[in-house]
């Protein structure tokens, strides 16, 4: 079989290690240029794989690199990814499934690391922003339509009536019925 040894093998791993670098950099923002002046050019990098012991070594140092770019990526665009992440929820926060986990894959974070970058750059975690948001949004129907509340309930992403009552209870203070009768003696009076 293939051995390591062979320099031959080395330099074609190489090669496809190199150019798998050097597009998940720019996925990363980062020049062709820097990329060349931390790796060198395609062509040089047959004088860093002399032994098995620095193709190794320049491996590790390219991989390492990668991740200390991600990270950069990541910091610099944390409040363009928490956007992108808003927008996803907002398009979807009817669905009573929606779920950290989604959320992540659309957006190509793992979900801690999301949850975490959420709670840093918009101060509140995951599921209280979905629970605001449909809490929110149950508010307007309730005092602006005359759809019934277990409507109101299914359509704002809550299946079970009494959890959605239970919740909006818990924000606001009053449950939905009585903020809807509030809201309707509000108009009246005025």
């Amino acid at each position: 079989f293939f051995s390591m040894e062979s320099l031959m093998l080395r330099l074609y791993i190489g090669m496809d290690v190199y150019l798998a670098a050097r597009n998940v950099a720019r996925g990363f923002g980062v020049s062709d240029e820097e990329f060349t002046h931390s790796f060198g050019l395609i062509d040089d990098i047959s004088a860093k794989m002399q032994t098995v012991e620095t193709t190794a070594s320049y491996f590790q140092e390219m991989v390492a690199q990668c991740i200390r770019w991600r990270i950069a990526s990541v910091s610099e665009n944390g409040n363009g990814i928490i956007r992108k992440a808003k927008e996803y929820i907002d398009s979807n926060y009817t669905d009573e499934d929606i779920s950290l986990n989604k959320v992540a894959e659309n957006v190509g974070l793992t979900p801690t690391y999301l949850s975490a970058l959420f709670k840093k750059e918009s101060g509140q975690n995951f599921t209280d922003y979905v629970t605001t948001l449909r809490i929110t949004r149950a508010k307007e129907l309730l005092c602006c339509t005359k759809k019934l509340i277990s409507e109101i309930a299914y359509e704002v992403g809550f299946r079970d009536y009494r959890y959605f009552s239970q919740i909006f209870k818990k924000q606001t203070g009053m449950t939905p019925r009585q903020f809807q009768n509030s809201t309707n003696e509000l108009y009246r009076t005025e």
